[in-house]
């Protein structure tokens, strides 16, 4: 999810927080009141922050997530999607994207488009 479309989307983050939370997650870190603010990465050769939407810890392991939603933008959440896969892999941490109905079939397009097939979007 990009910057301007978390403020819009605050209710979904907070749902998936709280599904989060009911499966055991610990440590979590989101862009929303209440909670720490996830690091953000800087993007070599331009100014562009890229912030996962949560972060949390189960079992000693680390979990990026982020939101997908229908968006303009597709060209920025591919390439943050992909940064936040190949840094969970270089770290041993895990990158799980979340989703809600109606943006299904946006997210499984999204994910066959950067050849993500592997990935699994957790439904709430």
């Amino acid at each position: 999810m990009t910057k301007t479309e978390k403020k819009e989307n605050k209710a979904f983050i907070e749902k998936s927080i709280i599904h989060l939370e009911a499966t055991g997650f610990e440590n979590i870190k989101a862009d929303v009141e209440g909670y720490d603010i996830p690091k953000s990465y800087l993007r070599k050769g331009s100014d562009s922050k890229i912030t996962p939407d949560i972060v949390a810890e189960k079992n000693g392991r680390k979990y990026f997530f982020d939101l997908s939603l229908k968006s303009q933008k597709t060209k920025l959440l591919k390439t943050k999607w992909l940064f936040l896969d190949a840094l969970s892999r270089l770290k041993s941490h895990r990158f799980q994207i979340i989703t809600t109905r109606g943006h299904y079939k946006f997210t499984d397009n999204m994910l066959s488009d950067i050849n993500l097939t592997n990935k699994t979007p957790i439904r709430i």
